[in-house]
């Protein structure tokens, strides 16, 4: 009797609760219809440049489906804008096979059909010397990820610490009592900005230079680069920790928000290649704001980009940031009207 009791009680109280229930429910259909989409994407194509290649070749590598772009003018320079898998340079006897290996896995696929189109009695007489744009033979799959991973933890780290922060400051009365004072919005929301902000930029130090000088994670560009990127990635989840904690009534429901807000943004960081997805998908990956910081983190560490390389990627994310500092001020008004 005692326990139907209980049973009642939690029944009746998740009843009440619509928004746990939704969560409970769609969240995890949402996951899994957006891994069904990824998963099922388009294999990626490969886009070879051969440069003065005989007729034979260039067939059979577009037998084992190798796109092949023939071009006789061509550079390094231009694999790198055009962002093609590799080119292929013909001279007399001697092969020079630039990479451009921003995958290691497309990299090794190139290599193998490569192989499967050059006889081996051709192979024997060939001499084949192979260049990498980005990287080595030794790159792992790992040194492509591990610059999208500490963005992911300072977005992740600081999306959570400063919404269950912020929540506890409106559940326990401190945002109402500054609320009755004179105090604008905007002044709330640049104070919690700031007096968070602080220990948020502090992680995200601790996290970049742990993660590069400890772990040894691959870093090609400046260091300093690399710590501007996650200040800005820590600002944005900052606002929209913030943000969406004035929609959660306990700590609970702000971690219901991570599998909508945190899980789909990490299948668009860069961890499935964004350009193999449907049209639909690829533009939901472009409102995320882990795309953006993972392209440029990405290029910095692993590509050595420059300032003007990523200054886009930068613009976008605090373009995100100052929007969802501006719904923080707007959301104040359901407490207060000024």
């Amino acid at each position: 009797m005692r326990i139907g009791a209980i049973v009642t009680r939690i029944m009746q109280q998740m009843k009440r609760d619509k928004r746990t229930l939704a969560l409970l429910f769609i969240a995890p259909l949402i996951i899994l219809s957006l891994m069904y989409f990824i998963f099922n994407s388009n294999e990626p194509e490969m886009t070879l440049v051969v440069s003065n290649g005989p007729a034979p070749l260039i067939e059979k590598l577009k037998v084992v489906d190798v796109k092949v772009v023939e071009n006789n003018d061509y550079s390094s320079a231009l694999l790198k804008k055009e962002q093609y898998d590799g080119w292929l340079a013909f001279k007399q006897n001697n092969i020079k096979l630039t990479l451009l290996n921003d995958d290691p896995s497309s990299t090794k696929a190139v290599i193998m059909k490569l192989s499967q189109a050059l006889q081996p009695e051709q192979a024997s007489r060939i001499n084949l010397k192979t260049e990498y744009v980005y990287g080595d033979e030794n790159t792992a799959i790992f040194d492509i990820f591990s610059p999208m991973l500490t963005g992911f933890f300072v977005f992740f780290f600081v999306f959570l610490i400063t919404g269950i922060a912020l929540l506890k400051e409106r559940t326990s009365g401190t945002l109402e009592r500054l609320l009755a004072t004179p105090i604008k919005r905007s002044e709330i929301v640049a104070g919690y900005m700031i007096g968070y902000g602080f220990f948020a930029f502090l992680q995200t130090i601790i996290i970049v230079v742990f993660g590069i000088y400890i772990l040894d994670i691959v870093h090609v560009g400046s260091i300093w680069l690399v710590l501007l990127i996650n200040i800005v990635v820590a600002l944005v989840s900052l606002s929209l920790g913030a943000l969406l904690s004035s929609f959660a009534t306990s700590e609970f429901q702000m971690m219901q928000f991570i599998p909508l807000v945190i899980v789909p943004q990490i299948f668009f960081s860069g961890i499935f290649p964004l350009d193999n997805m449907v049209e639909w998908l690829q533009n939901i990956g472009r409102i995320m704001p882990l795309y953006y910081a993972a392209d440029a983190l990405n290029g910095v560490m692993y590509k050595g980009y420059a300032f003007p390389d990523i200054a886009m990627d930068l613009v976008i994310l605090a373009c995100f940031a100052l929007v969802f500092i501006i719904l923080n001020i707007i959301s104040l008004k359901k407490y207060r009207s000024l």
